[in-house]
């Protein structure tokens, strides 16, 4: 019997904007896994992330403070390990990262992972193939299937995009629901952000939500992005499986 997740994928701008209404939107959209990009990395990053998570109804389950990426979960999903892995390094760009989050939900296991990639093409690319390879070991090591979520930096055709859709299912054009386009929320006129599932998970519907109080521009400059899925359903327990502090 398939496990029903819904995950939210959210660049949130170091809740620069309004941390609130942040909160109200990733309520609003009741998500299993909250995959977040450009998470508070100064100043009070540690408690910024934990009362976000809390105000969200969630648990912090990977992340770190470089390059601002975090995977919460709510509290049916249990944790059961987490990977952080920096990406090679630019000269004068942005260091990049992945966080990923091994998790149980009811009897299923899944692999959520969060990225952001760079502006710039040629960087973006070959981490997308250093992101690939980290998703490669992390699903023969745990033996669950991957779902990858973030901001891409580049719309579906691009080069890194068609790479990532050759090993995943592209949330949204696989189920389309709701509104496509993630960036900008003020002037929607890209998709940059994506949620990419595995195979054998099944995409029930990926989309933006609706917003009917307006939070999506009070929010963060880019839109969330859902996606109802269903995993493979069976007894999946990680053998010696330990659940570690956040940081």
């Amino acid at each position: 019997m398939a496990t029903p997740v819904r995950v939210l994928s959210y660049n949130i701008r170091s809740l620069r904007d309004d941390p609130e209404a942040v909160a109200r939107v990733v309520r609003a959209n009741g998500p299993d896994v909250l995959c977040l990009q450009e998470v508070p990395r100064f100043w009070g990053w540690r408690a910024q992330r934990r009362r976000l998570a809390r105000a969200c109804g969630m648990d912090v389950a990977a992340g770190r403070r470089a390059c601002g990426l975090a995977v919460l979960a709510a509290p049916r999903v249990r944790r059961v390990h987490r990977e952080f892995h920096l990406l090679t390094p630019d000269k004068d760009l942005h260091r990049r990262a992945l966080a990923v989050a091994v998790l149980e939900v009811g009897r299923a296991r899944l692999i959520a992972a969060s990225t952001h990639l760079d502006l710039a093409d040629g960087p973006r690319l070959r981490h997308v193939g250093e992101v690939l390879a980290h998703l490669d070991r992390a699903r023969a090591r745990y033996g669950a299937p991957v779902v990858l979520a973030g901001d891409i930096n580049e719309e579906p055709g691009g080069p890194s995009w068609t790479l990532l859709t050759e090993h995943f299912q592209d949330g949204h054009a696989t189920a389309p629901e709701g509104e496509e386009l993630t960036f900008s929320a003020r002037d929607p006129r890209r998709r940059i952000d994506g949620v990419f599932a595995d195979p054998g998970v099944e995409v029930a519907g990926c989309g933006v939500p609706p917003d009917e109080p307006g939070d999506h521009v009070r929010a963060t400059d880019h839109r969330p992005l859902r996606a109802d899925l269903r995993l493979p359903g069976a007894d999946l327990r990680l053998p010696g499986a330990r659940v570690e502090r956040a940081d």
